[in-house]
């Protein structure tokens, strides 16, 4: 789709709300004019003496586009403006009503917390963020919600405290909808004796820092990647180290993410909840064979269940499964006897994903009609599982979402009571720092009195990871400069 800017610089937002219209198709922007005979989508601001007008909607020779007048005064509201102008256009003109309205960025509820903060009552607060950005009443209430959990936990972090995340981007395979930065374990086994060598490095390098800066370790996060792609004796090597760069004193939290039921045995979890890792992740996706098969999961949905028996048997604290809803070759049926059985397993935590829709060839040649009842399945089957976990005991403990999901929906992790997911909540929060080790891997460090986050970036691919950990060891050294602002 052709998206044409004239007169403003909102070409980001505007370009980010055309994508949830039109998830299939790349976003082309001009500034003077389009493309002559294609459709496209016009967003204008016109600055006159005594007036602003604006006009925003869909041109293809059959919709109409709209226009509003706003006052000189009334200048800083032009972006939200257009974005509600061009929301309101683009439903009307392709029946898709995305439940999160203008909203485009993954943190819906730190913006609520932030409406929060400036507004005398609650009410009023969540009045606002529903009409600013023309938030549905349903995803008001769950973003309602979720925040009062979060904030249970953030009113117990204290400024100095840190969590440790370790990156393991290895996988047996890669899943067709993945969209992290992993890796095939065929191809990467030689590097991973490297790879250890320079995490372990990582690890007590960065235990220098945290005891240098009086850092406190409250959670330790294992993710990827598939952390249980290593061996048990790998694990035991690097659960070692942790232990041995690290003051675990304070801990509250240790996840390991063990994620594809291919790659877990006893011995694995055995080790893990010894070194005293009692949060784990064993993920299903789905609990049906072959819509398994079409994702490119390498295992059954028994696979999983034997996991799932065995982490139950090793009395890990907190167990949690993954599912997700708008996997190809899933419908509403399969979904449903999905989510019962995931209920009746009883897990402490179920996080519910949304497929993130990807631009390719099988995908990208959907029709119109095709995608909208796609995105309306998405969100009956999002509806359902929420439903099904508030009536097992489940709430909402934190979410965030990602560009293209099916039906404009979220990702969120529930929780059964007093087993919230800390780590899950910080990363979304951004008000704790994140020290975090291995090739993909970001710190996130915030400061304890501004509350300015800091970003290091480590290299993304193992080899250069390895080959290049004496130039991010430098960057991680600003860590004391921001610290000591």
């Amino acid at each position: 789709m052709n998206l044409l800017i004239q007169g403003h610089s909102f070409r980001y937002e505007m370009e980010r709300l055309t994508m949830m219209f039109f998830p299939m198709e790349k976003i082309h922007w001009f500034v003077d004019s389009a493309p002559a005979g294609e459709p496209y989508v016009l967003t204008r601001l016109e600055q006159q003496e005594d007036h602003i007008r604006i006009t925003a909607g869909l041109v293809d020779g059959v919709h109409q586009t709209d226009s509003i007048v706003l006052k000189p005064e009334e200048g800083e509201q032009c972006e939200l403006a257009m974005g509600r102008l061009l929301y309101r256009a683009l439903c009307r003109d392709t029946g898709i009503v995305p439940p999160w309205g203008i909203l485009t960025g993954i943190r819906p509820v730190k913006l609520l917390r932030d409406i929060y903060a400036g507004v005398e009552s609650r009410a009023a607060a969540e009045e606002q963020f529903a009409a600013d950005y023309l938030v549905t009443p349903g995803k008001v209430e769950l973003a309602r919600r979720t925040e009062g959990y979060e904030r249970a936990i953030l009113e117990q972090n204290k400024p100095m405290d840190f969590s440790l995340y370790v990156s393991i981007p290895f996988c047996p395979t890669r899943c067709h909808y993945c969209s992290f930065v992993s890796h095939g374990i065929q191809q990467a086994r030689k590097l991973m004796p490297q790879y250890l060598q320079t995490l372990e490095r990582e690890l007590m390098d960065t235990a220098v820092i945290a005891k240098e800066l009086g850092l406190r370790l409250t959670t330790v996060y294992f993710g990827g990647g598939t952390p249980t792609t290593l061996s048990s004796a790998e694990l035991d090597l690097l659960m070692g180290w942790v232990e041995k760069y690290f003051d675990l004193s304070h801990l509250q939290e240790y996840t390991v993410e063990a994620g594809r039921p291919d790659t877990i045995t006893r011995e694995k979890l055995q080790v893990i909840r010894d070194h005293g890792a009692g949060r784990i992740s064993v993920n299903p996706q789905t609990f049906n064979d072959q819509v398994l098969k079409n994702i490119g999961r390498g295992h059954t949905v028994q696979q999983f269940l034997e996991s799932y028996q065995i982490a139950r048997e090793i009395a890990f604290d907190c167990i949690n499964i993954d599912l997700i809803a708008g996997l190809p070759g899933d419908d509403m049926e399969s979904f449903c006897r999905s989510i019962d059985s995931a209920v009746a397993l009883a897990p402490e935590n179920i996080t519910l994903h949304t497929l993130s829709i990807k631009r390719a060839a099988g995908l990208g040649s959907q029709d119109a009609s095709s995608l909208q009842r796609e995105y309306h399945m998405a969100v009956d089957m999002v509806d359902y599982g929420y439903r099904a976990f508030d009536k097992a005991g489940y709430h909402p403990y934190y979410l965030y979402r990602q560009r293209n999901t099916a039906g404009n929906l979220e990702n969120t992790g529930f929780a059964k009571e007093g087993k919230d997911g800390r780590y899950n909540v910080y990363i979304m929060a951004e008000t704790q720092t994140i020290l975090a080790v291995g090739a993909g891997a970001v710190t996130k460090a915030v400061h304890p009195v501004s509350g300015e986050v800091f970003r290091v970036y480590n290299h993304k691919y193992p080899y250069e990871y390895i080959l290049r950990y004496q130039e991010l060891q430098k960057r991680k050294d600003q860590l004391y400069t921001f610290f000591e602002q």
